[in-house]
């Protein structure tokens, strides 16, 4: 851990002093907002809108002047594996923006086709359709550039310290662009940024860097634990169609000499091309195409050169005086203070480290001399695409920060929560599972070793997993009992690899939407909030807590099946594939699951109904056995009655 001197501590304890100060002394709303969320990421997106739509009155609040986080910043190819993983929020999400294509192109249109359902489309159109869904609801109000400057909060237990009670996040101080400053209150609050900033400044409990296999006993974990991260990297949105295509400008700070090393890779035919889907490419063109002649442009895994700079990103959750490793909410631990100004200064380095490089090195490969004609020619083709992203010369505002800080929550998720149930096809049972993922663990490396010319990044890890189901306690604080994290959420570095997408953090941040209307109907704690009545809000609103590969959500049985999923009804149906993965179906996405479906119309044998009737009895005792001599049924019939019995208990 860093240490800090005593003069340092003295400036930490008067901005933090001042905080309070100005928290307490102007005038606060009380009770002005019943949600606010912090970040307009897709998560934070999600969670305004469940909380709005169920009456909730939500502000939500980001930094930035673009909404959307990285889902209209240049990440279009959105990280998941089958189609039918998708639900709730997200999946509405999608066929707006597919219907959106429909009504400017028509109908079986070409842009139409390559936007796959709406899950693969240009920055812009994106931008358009989350503004729309946010404008529908009159409960939220959405306040762009205002960036977090502190909280205060209330303590349960007097004479207590205050790293050891029980605590509520009463009100948080923003600065608007002008430097004006802006106090809210609110009930309830939801961390949906990247970083965690809100969960950093409750001092809530996280940590940094990589656990280590002798910790957590994960098969993808390092040997030893470490303070490396994931690393980040910008999502260029590029294009080759000459009458969109920007070519690249001279960056400020451009040094040839830093892009000099990839000239001897080129003549010695160790990359065969600039642009690619795969290595050795330099820039992955992600397939499919996104509509209208552009690509979703990223970091290509295992190349020679990356976009990607592992160990240049460190200082950006914490700051340039940032520690490793945190164990806990320790007031007067030796850690930076929190100040807008900080984070600002070290962000802003590394971000324009990442754009020097990728923007360099795009410039050099297009224009300096010594790079040979058909390689120069081949970069020359592509270029910025001039409709996307025009207040910021046609780059993306945010880096894609892949991994920050992680809350060390009610529940940690990791590697084991990924792994198949033993002798079944289905992952771990999670009996208070609010969401789902499909994807498996993804790392594009933790570290480089090396030039960035044949060095190579170390850390990095690709497996696939059967669908998993995430619970309920990775986005619930330990110490806070009125703020949830579905962004920078409670899991081990392998875990968070599994967790880091897009539809993923959407589907959580919806779920924490939900959960802070129910806390606030019943004026209690997020963590009081009973999973049982969270799941049925979810799936009574098309959100799947199990994945289940023929039962769609606009199936009318969708919320008879993912109840009685996620008490354990579909485990043990079927044992496990000799390959977790379908048939390929295009790129990255691929047909469903095998051996995931409920096959409705099957009739129910009697080893099943005993099965199913003892499951029944586990969860509602007595209660359970009305069903008990009901025979000759199909699959379908049972649970539809199961759920018409016991699905509002």
């Amino acid at each position: 851990m860093n240490s800090v001197s005593g003069v340092s501590r003295l400036v930490m304890n008067l901005l933090r002093a001042l905080v309070v100060l100005l928290l307490a002394v102007v005038e606060v709303r009380a009770g002005g907002f019943d949600v606010l969320v912090y970040g307009a990421t897709p998560a934070g997106i999600a969670a305004a809108l469940a909380a709005g739509r169920s009456g909730e009155r939500v502000l939500l609040v980001d930094p930035a002047d673009h909404l959307g986080g990285m889902i209209t910043n240049g990440l279009s190819h959105a990280d998941f594996r089958t189609f039918e993983s998708l639900s709730g929020l997200y999946l509405e999400f999608t066929r707006r923006v597919a219907a959106a294509y429909t009504k400017k192109y028509g109908e079986g249109s070409l842009q139409e086709r390559q936007s796959l359902s709406g899950t693969n489309a240009e920055p812009s159109v994106n931008l358009v359709v989350f503004g729309e869904m946010l404008a529908e609801v009159q409960a939220i109000q959405v306040k762009q550039n205002w960036v977090l400057e502190g909280i205060r909060c209330s303590y349960a237990g007097a004479g207590l310290s205050e790293a050891s009670t029980m605590r509520s996040v009463e009100a948080a101080l923003f600065c608007d662009a002008k430097g004006e400053r802006h106090p809210v209150a609110a009930h309830y609050f939801i961390d949906a940024s990247y970083e965690g900033d809100l969960m950093f400044a409750a001092d809530v409990s996280y940590k940094l860097g990589r656990e280590g296999r002798d910790e957590t006993g994960e098969p993808l974990a390092p040997l030893k634990g470490d303070d490396e991260l994931q690393g980040y990297n910008y999502r260029l949105i590029m294009t080759q169609v000459e009458t969109n295509r920007v070519l690249m400008r001279r960056p400020e700070g451009y040094q040839r000499e830093d892009y000099v090393g990839v000239l001897e890779l080129l003549n010695n035919g160790k990359i065969p091309r600039i642009f690619g889907a795969t290595s050795p490419a330099i820039f992955k063109a992600q397939i499919p195409s996104l509509p209208n002649g552009k690509f979703d442009i990223n970091d290509v895994s295992r190349a020679p050169v990356r976009l990607s700079l592992p160990g240049e990103n460190l200082a950006w959750p914490d700051g340039d005086a940032g520690v490793a490793i945190r164990s806990g909410p320790e007031r007067e631990s030796l850690r930076p203070p929190f100040t807008r100004l900080g984070f600002a200064l070290a962000r802003e380095r590394i971000a324009g480290t990442h754009k020097r490089w990728v923007v360099g090195l795009l410039y050099f490969l297009q224009n300096d001399d010594a790079v040979p004609a058909e390689f120069r020619t081949e970069a020359r083709s592509w270029g910025f695409a001039r409709d996307e992203f025009r207040d910021n010369h046609y780059f993306p505002e945010q880096l894609y920060i892949r991994e920050a800080r992680r809350m060390q929550g009610q529940y940690v998720f990791s590697q084991r929560d990924m792994q198949q149930a033993q002798g079944d096809a289905r992952s771990v049972l999670q009996a208070d599972a609010i969401a789902i993922g499909d994807y498996g663990p993804n790392c594009l490396g933790t570290a480089h070793h090396g030039s960035r010319f044949e060095g190579n990044h170390t850390g990095e890890f690709y497996q696939p997993a059967p669908p998993y189901q995430i619970p309920y306690g990775v986005i619930l604080s330990r110490t806070v009992d009125n703020l949830l994290v579905p962004g920078a959420l409670s899991a081990t570095h392998v875990g968070f690899c599994g967790l880091r997408f897009e539809p993923i953090w959407m589907s959580l941040g919806e779920a924490a939407g939900h959960a802070a209307s129910l806390a606030h109907r019943a004026h209690s704690t997020v963590q009081k909030v009973n999973a049982g009545a969270l799941q049925r809000r979810l799936v009574s609103g098309s959100s799947a807590i199990i994945y289940v590969s023929d039962v769609p959500p606009e199936h009318p049985d969708f919320a008879p099946v993912q109840w009685w999923g996620g008490l354990g009804g579909l485990h043990g149906l079927a044992t496990a594939p000799e390959s977790p993965l379908g048939k390929n179906r295009s790129g990255q996405y691929y047909e469903a699951f095998p051996q995931h479906q409920a096959d409705l119309s099957l009739a129910l044998d009697e080893k099943q109904r005993e099965r199913w009737q003892a499951i029944l009895s586990n969860h509602y005792g007595t209660h359970g056995e009305r069903l008990k001599s009901d025979k000759d049924l199909t699959r379908g019939e049972w649970i539809r009655r199961a759920w018409v019995e016991f699905g509002n208990l």
